[in-house]
């Protein structure tokens, strides 16, 4: 089925419109406050951001995602996850009216990242609840296509939040107490989420009672071991491996690209100018936003036609040839086209990948299986910056990179092939 047509059907359900709902406006705040946090950390006409500032600045963004992100779910399933969605957001409203304030006391910014650090881990805990919330609105039959169109009208919201940041940035200006304002409505709107959540049932969304679950503490304990076996299994499932491997070539070559990005606008393209720096990175967020969406239509199409695995090695291939065509020249228009470009490549690989563990992985580990895809996907972004900081130069023109990024995404396609190839003649 199409996007538009899984849409239809589960929206008849009207549990399962609150649900969305609450997603819908808690993911349009995270691009507000995404927004608001990538302006103070890498475009404030105050600081002279560094690859290694952006480092810092990804890797407090995604990291609480990487790490908190298997352990979440000890507690999700111990707690009325309709009363995480109702209490979580006031905390984290609370958390950015805090931070609004350190932005306007002009205090030391590694106090400001804690206190978005805490933002971010509760809203890992208000992700995962929605998560787990979902097989409860919607009935087994229409679970997949639930899961096809959540995850993605949330990354468009949050897209769209990311573009009203932008417009109220013009509007509240780009100093610090701009940004603050940018903090304070995020946390507003977030808080209408609460409102939202507050219309379903107190007993909706579960969990239900069970004795046998075990105490919270040796259920800690089990999730490392579950990391372990659920790892072990992947192995026996190299296409599905393989698939979850291409998302995270492309996550880690995606956050160089990033990096690179960052700073060539902040100094090659605009030479230190930070407005106009931030708006050519504006341009290509749109573009990559407006990629992530065409992989949404075309996938179901160019699986159907090539198959899964053809179609990862084609967005792969065509990623690197393109990526080094319009980006070698270090011209400022070739920068949208190509986060466009990865937006189609990328998004197109995560829903091969999200089909296929949701296809060859036994249910009984299928959880962890995810589990370790959020890290792969969060973890190797923040790697990615990381390596960006030690290789970028000063004005980020760096022709190393470049190839780097260019390469490796054949590199990858490559290999890909190569496993899945083999593992079907094993089977044969």
């Amino acid at each position: 089925m199409s996007f538009v047509a899984d849409l239809r059907v589960v929206l008849r359900g009207r549990d399962f419109r609150r649900l969305f709902g609450t997603r819908l406006v808690s993911q349009f705040s995270d691009g507000i406050f995404q927004f608001g946090v990538t302006g103070f950390a890498f475009f404030s006409p105050e600081n002279q951001t560094t690859a290694l500032e952006v480092a810092v600045g990804l890797a407090v963004l995604l990291l609480p995602y990487s790490v908190l992100g298997p352990f979440v779910g000890v507690f999700i399933d111990r707690w009325s996850r309709r009363q995480i969605l109702v209490v979580a957001p006031f905390i984290r409203g609370v958390l950015l009216l805090v931070a609004a304030g350190l932005v306007v006391a002009d205090v030391p910014d590694p106090l400001f990242y804690g206190a978005a650090l805490l933002v971010l881990g509760v809203n890992r805990f208000f992700l995962a609840a929605l998560g787990a919330s979902l097989p409860h609105v919607v009935p087994p039959e229409r679970l997949i296509a639930a899961n096809a169109v959540t995850p993605t009208s949330g990354t468009v919201a949050t897209f769209i939040g990311a573009g009203l940041g932008f417009l109220l940035r013009e509007i509240f200006g780009g100093g610090d107490f701009g940004v603050a304002l940018l903090l304070a409505t995020s946390g507003v709107v977030f808080t209408l989420s609460a409102l939202v959540a507050r219309t379903m049932d107190r007993r909706l969304l579960g969990p239900w009672s069970d004795p046998d679950l075990p105490q919270a503490r040796q259920a800690l304990r089990n999730v490392v071991t579950g990391l372990i076996d659920g790892a072990r299994h992947l192995v026996r499932h190299r296409v599905a491996a393989a698939t979850m491997g291409a998302m995270a070539t492309h996550r880690f070559l995606f956050g160089m690209s990033t990096a690179l990005g960052i700073i060539l606008y902040r100094y090659y393209f605009a030479d230190g100018d930070a407005e106009t720096a931030l708006r050519g990175v504006g341009l290509v967020v749109v573009g990559a936003g407006i990629g992530t969406a065409l992989a949404v239509v075309i996938t179901p199409y160019t699986t159907d036609w090539f198959g899964i695995e053809r179609w990862v090695q084609i967005a792969m291939a065509g990623a690197g040839v393109l990526t080094a065509a319009l980006v070698l020249p270090f011209q400022e228009w070739g920068l949208p086209v190509a986060g466009f470009v990865l937006g189609v490549a990328g998004q197109s690989v995560k829903i091969c990948a999200d089909t296929t563990v949701q296809r060859d992985v036994e249910d009984i580990y299928r959880g962890r299986a995810f589990s370790l895809y959020d890290m792969l996907f969060n973890g190797m972004y923040v790697l990615a910056a990381a390596v960006s900081a030690v290789i970028l130069p000063a004005d980020g023109k760096s022709y190393a990179a470049v190839v780097i990024i260019s390469v490796g995404y054949p590199a990858a396609a490559l290999v890909y092939r190569m496993i899945t190839t083999a593992s079907r003649a094993e089977v044969v």
